[in-house]
């Protein structure tokens, strides 16, 4: 993990324990009821999250609720899915956590709390939307409820790349600006070559440093590739970027690992 900015565990969870949580999505989707001026694509390319993500307060509010955002070319211009609803979901978040007892279970199990752990997606660093003084107190849990190949979308890191610091920040936009939150800095151009594959079994975890490179391509296959992940971040001593789109709230402070 402090080599190449991230860890492959796998079989850390139970196959009963992802089946599990894909059971409770089912449900939740299943009962989902968004109005249709709410539907947002989810999207890490900058220019669509500041159209998408950016300017709705639908997804900037969505910290310390169940919320739902849409795979893009899922929705027509009125906000009517083109495709059945339980395959227009990209993510759900970002209080499944806190909000649904399945996944507080996980979060909370004495598995991620145990001693030594807490110490197409484009290239990213998860560090650029979650910030904190001094860097490096962020990590995220990426849990698979299913085989992720190369041909369903799994993980690509470049190893190492976590410390050469970060570049590029999300940030809430000032009051009055034309989109709720906006990049400052930028993004430098990764060479593919760089990045390798992490196919992992149902069941495993990967642990990600926060300001380690990662992405996953486009899933080619006719397989999902369902995963829940989360973020913990060492309180002591640490502060939480007051910039940052994510943010607690009175309703929802950021709950502690060890409850």
């Amino acid at each position: 993990f402090h080599q190449d900015g991230f860890l492959v565990l796998e079989h850390f969870f139970t196959p009963e324990e992802c089946d599990s949580m894909r059971e409770q999505i089912q449900g939740i989707v299943a009962e989902m009821e968004v109005p249709p001026h709410c539907r947002t694509e989810f999207s890490t390319k900058e220019g669509e999250q500041l159209q998408a993500q950016g300017s709705s307060d639908y997804f900037l509010t969505s910290g310390d609720k169940i919320r739902f955002f849409f795979e893009k070319g899922v929705l027509d211009e009125r906000g009517n899915f083109l495709i059945p609803k339980e395959r227009s979901v990209s993510k759900i978040g970002h209080a499944l956590h806190a909000h649904d007892p399945v996944f507080k279970q996980i979060t909370h199990s004495p598995k991620v709390q145990q001693p030594g752990i807490g110490g197409e997606v484009t290239p990213h660093q998860d560090a650029t939307f979650l910030h904190t003084e001094p860097l490096g107190r962020v990590m995220g849990f990426w849990i698979a409820l299913e085989d992720a190949t190369q041909e369903n979308g799994c993980l690509w890191f470049i190893p190492g790349s976590h410390t050469n610091g970060i570049t590029r920040r999300m940030v809430r936009a000032a009051s009055g600006a034309s989109t709720c939150v906006e990049f400052v800095g930028s993004e430098p151009t990764y060479d593919d070559s760089q990045f390798i594959p992490v196919p992992i079994s149902k069941g495993g975890l990967i642990l990600i440093h926060g300001e380690v490179v990662h992405k996953s391509e486009l899933n080619s296959s006719q397989f999902s590739r369902h995963v829940f992940t989360f973020h913990i971040m060492e309180a002591k001593d640490t502060s939480w970027s007051k910039d940052n789109w994510l943010q607690p709230t009175p309703e929802l402070p950021f709950p502690p690992l060890y409850t």
